[in-house]
């Protein structure tokens, strides 16, 4: 399958990455993608920037080294209400929201409250898709969140970094799983290769191995073309945008 947006990648300002941008677009060139979403630590991660960093993110050119820039924020998942991180003041500015769990911002808590901690998530409405969920240290309930991202249009990422075991250890087999029940429950699919330096930018090895592996359809994941994740987005209710109508098929 082709993967056409890497919907996970971090730059310096996160704190502990070490690329810029213009880096990671370059690295986004050398592997064909169309699309690059650029999704630094919202400010409660340490060493992540202030809000204004995201709000400001209308300054940035919509093409890079002929990569299209997704302009974004990967914000903390804060509390059981489901709140995170990043103002709503901010949201206008933005294209894309990932909504994660981080060990140092949130603490561990059982099933039961990680499951009710990603349901009310997704019903605010503002995450457009959950990341690496595949973490064995906030376990949940797969099937009842899965099936909730289904109903509200929320898209679960592959984690490329998750499955390679370079982070968060233990992650792989529960990412296989909640793979088998996103396809069973119809739920949109998002590959993100979680970039930390510019040369794992487009990597997705492990995510395209457990595609093929749980035979997943096209149709389900939203990087599969440019197309079909701008019209992902309008599907969120995010406004078109207008300079890349040419990359639509």
């Amino acid at each position: 399958m082709r993967i056409a947006v890497d919907t996970h990648t971090h730059t310096y300002a996160s704190g502990h990455a070490y690329s810029t941008l213009i880096e990671n677009a370059r690295a986004a060139k050398a592997q064909g993608l169309a699309l690059l979403c650029t999704t630094d630590h919202a400010s409660e991660m340490p060493g992540a920037p202030h809000h204004w960093f995201f709000t400001n993110q209308k300054v940035l050119p919509r093409f890079i080294e002929t990569v299209g820039i997704i302009r974004g924020v990967e914000a903390n998942i804060m509390n059981r209400e489901g709140d995170v991180d990043t103002p709503e003041v901010v949201d206008q500015h933005l294209d894309w929201m990932i909504g994660s769990l981080h060990e140092p911002v949130v603490s561990v808590g059982s099933q039961e409250q990680q499951t009710e901690m990603l349901i009310n998530v997704i019903k605010q409405g503002r995450v457009d898709a959950l990341g690496h969920l595949g973490n064995p240290h906030y376990d949940f309930d797969f099937a009842t969140v899965i099936e909730c991202a289904a109903q509200y249009n929320v898209a679960i990422e592959l984690n490329n970094s998750s499955l390679q075991g370079h982070s968060r250890a233990g992650s792989k087999p529960r990412c296989y799983e909640i793979a088998r029940i996103a396809k069973e429950k119809g739920a949109y699919l998002t590959t993100g290769s979680d970039a930390h330096y510019c040369s794992h930018v487009g990597g997705f090895d492990e995510v395209l191995a457990l595609i093929d592996s749980v035979d997943i359809p096209a149709q389900q994941v939203i990087t599969h073309s440019p197309q079909q994740f701008l019209n992902f987005l309008q599907l969120r209710g995010r406004g078109s945008i207008e300079e890349f109508e040419l990359l639509v098929e």
